[in-house]
C-alpha cells in the first residue's frame, strides 16, 4: 500500500460537527486528528499524556488554572500531562491534535467523544 499525502483542508470540508475529533493519520501509536471547535469544552486533564493543540484557522484559548493561553493560526501549545485545562473558541476554529491512540478527549472514557477515521 502506497502512502499518500493528507490534505487537511479537504478533510475538514468533509464534516461540520463540533468537538468531534476525526483521525486523519496514525504514526507510532499516535492519532493525528482534525477537529472543529466553537464555544467551551469541559475542564479536564489527561493523567497519562500531554495534550497537543495546533491552530489551523481561527483563534483558540486554552484556560489553565493559572491563566489562559491564546493561540492563532500556525501557533501550537502543549498542555503538560496532568494539568487541568479547558479549550474554548469564540469563533469556529480548526485544530490539528496529536495524541496516543485511544486517549479520551475529556480525559475520561465514559464522557469522551467517539473518534472516527476520515
Amino acid at each position: 500500500m502506497r502512502p499518500e499525502a493528507v490534505n487537511l483542508a479537504k478533510k475538514l470540508a468533509l464534516f461540520r460537527d463540533l468537538w468531534s475529533p476525526k483521525v486523519v493519520a496514525s504514526f507510532n501509536g499516535h492519532d493525528v486528528m482534525v477537529v472543529k471547535v466553537k464555544g467551551e469544552f469541559v475542564w479536564h486533564a489527561h493523567s497519562d499524556t500531554d495534550d497537543f493543540f495546533l491552530v489551523l484557522s481561527g483563534r483558540l484559548t486554552i484556560d489553565l488554572r493559572d491563566g489562559p493561553v491564546t493561540l492563532g493560526p500556525g501557533e501550537l501549545f502543549v498542555v503538560p500531562r496532568g494539568v487541568e485545562h479547558r479549550p474554548r473558541a469564540e469563533e469556529e476554529t480548526e485544530l490539528l491534535l496529536i495524541e496516543p491512540a485511544g486517549t479520551p478527549n475529556t480525559g475520561n472514557p465514559a464522557t469522551a467523544a467517539v473518534k472516527t477515521r476520515l
